[in-house]
């Protein structure tokens, strides 16, 4: 998996990742690889599960070390997953892009394991959107499907500052983003009372 991940790392591009380019990275026969992963999209749900886990981890220190209030957490979590799409670009577009993606048929991954990527970061998005609205500093009354549409802003953007690197991007457009998707309240929306980063 180390090999996969290092591969993606180097090239950005999840097709460069096959059975024979991992174990002729390992320094192992190709056949030899099958008592590890039965096929391609093994290693990549491998690689993409590592993924997820790595971008928990850095939310969950991102939450650790913000100000104890909610806007500061959510702002904190939000930032941190920006920041990790754009330390791991290749990483990140193939955790989301769907170029890897299995038929639903004929691999050893199934729908589960496709359903489960993710879960745990989208959860503590929502539970970080949900302290907002119980503290009253965001207004949403539909906290599960505003926490889609923050992820699907941050997403966007994260995307977006990939692929268009050269655009003027606005200095605060994440916490534009971010202010309006989780509904925050008060003048200056995400940026009032905390450090504007983005």
């Amino acid at each position: 998996m180390t090999a996969a991940v290092g591969l993606l790392d180097e090239t950005g591009d999840e097709s460069a990742i096959t059975l024979r380019s991992v174990a002729r990275r390992v320094g192992i026969a190709a056949p030899s690889i099958y008592r590890h992963f039965p096929d391609q999209p093994a290693i990549m749900l491998a690689v993409v599960r590592s993924a997820f886990a790595e971008l928990d981890g850095q939310l969950g220190a991102a939450l650790d070390a913000a100000a104890d209030t909610p806007r500061a957490r959510l702002l904190a979590l939000c930032r941190s997953y920006l920041r990790f799409a754009q330390e791991h670009p290749g990483r990140y577009r193939t955790m989301f892009g769907g170029v890897w993606s299995p038929e639903p048929n004929g691999t050893s991954v199934t729908r589960e394991d496709m359903a489960a990527l993710g879960r745990t970061s989208m959860l503590r998005l929502a539970e970080a959107l949900q302290d907002c609205v119980a503290d009253g500093s965001a207004t949403s009354t539909d906290v599960h499907a505003d926490a889609v549409a923050l992820w699907l802003g941050l997403h966007g953007l994260a995307h977006q500052r990939v692929v268009a690197p050269s655009f003027p991007w606005p200095p605060d457009i994440a916490d534009r983003v971010i202010g309006t998707l989780a509904h925050l309240t008060g003048a200056g929306g995400a940026a009032r009372g905390d450090d504007a980063r983005g």
